[in-house]
């Protein structure tokens, strides 16, 4: 019962300071992709025109939103140059189209080794022009049960964190697996919104998936916009969903358990700031990478 009164309590605080042209609207796309390209932009731009209708101005995607292949060198096949190819004429296009930022959550894109990918998530700003981009830096590796995955067979690391500058102040670009890693998140600085476009499986997106996501939000008092895949695959893999947006108190302001959907929410930077004063957290860093650890 006191959670729950906490709770409440939170929610009317930044609802009472939800005025201003300052407030907006974000989004974040839940997907159950599938093998073909063209199917999944097609209902991705169905989602996106119910986010743009409903008032969002940034909207972000999942992770492989335009490709879940039949096999990992599935997505090999459709990777793209960058500034080239269908998936990221739509991103532009569709951003331009609806006059919002644009974050398409991963986008298979060449690598330097020929049976590679870089897993990139890029930014497209609301005049359709890439603004950032951010190549995965932690690859998922799992030997449990019958599941196996092992990224680094089709994926190549970047090796860069990337914050980008908005309208709607610092966001920070992670994918998936980077989730489990709080220093790539301390290393951004002090973000308003970090992004984690992902494709949880099932297994460890029941354990672990609600926990990590709030946890990132609170540590960096950062609104947190986790778009996910959600569902069944062709693949015969089977993704945790749960997209949710977190504010940066820990509440989960929106959440879509499975299937295709949006997830709505409104982002407050006065609320925020408000939040960072009271609770001065990361004016209280004092351990760095040159801590003498003895």
């Amino acid at each position: 019962m006191a959670i729950t009164s906490r709770v409440k309590t939170t929610k009317a605080k930044q609802s009472s300071l939800n005025s201003g042209k300052d407030i907006i609207k974000i989004a974040a796309i839940q997907m159950a992709s599938g093998p073909h390209v063209s199917a999944n932009l097609s209902e991705a731009e169905r989602l996106i025109e119910v986010a743009a209708n409903q008032g969002a101005k940034l909207v972000v995607l999942p992770e492989y939103f335009a490709i879940m292949g039949l096999k990992e060198t599935d997505k090999v096949a459709a990777r793209e140059e960058e500034g080239n190819g269908p998936i990221q004429d739509f991103l532009s296009k569709i951003a331009k189209k609806h006059k919002i930022w644009l974050i398409g959550g991963s986008v298979p894109l060449v690598s330097n080794f020929p049976n590679k990918v870089r897993n990139s998530c890029l930014v497209y700003d609301d005049k359709g022009k890439l603004a950032a981009r951010y190549d995965k830096i932690h690859l998922f590796g799992l030997d449990l049960g019958n599941e196996h995955y092992h990224e680094e067979k089709t994926i190549e690391s970047g090796n860069s964190i990337k914050v980008v500058d908005t309208p709607f102040g610092k966001i920070g670009l992670s994918i998936c697996y980077d989730l489990r890693f709080p220093e790539l998140y301390r290393a951004m600085g002090d973000v308003n919104i970090i992004v984690v476009p992902a494709a949880f499986t099932d297994t460890t997106g029941k354990a672990h998936w609600e926990t990590l996501i709030r946890a990132r939000a609170i540590e960096n008092l950062s609104y947190v916009i986790a778009p996910a895949q959600g569902g069944y695959h062709l693949s015969g893999r089977e993704t945790h969903g749960n997209s949710m947006i977190v504010d940066p108190w820990g509440v989960i302001l929106d959440r879509l358990p499975r299937g295709s959907g949006v997830v709505l929410a409104t982002m407050n930077p006065h609320y925020q700031a408000s939040l960072r004063k009271s609770l001065p957290a990361l004016q209280h860093r004092t351990i760095s990478e040159k801590t003498d650890i003895k």
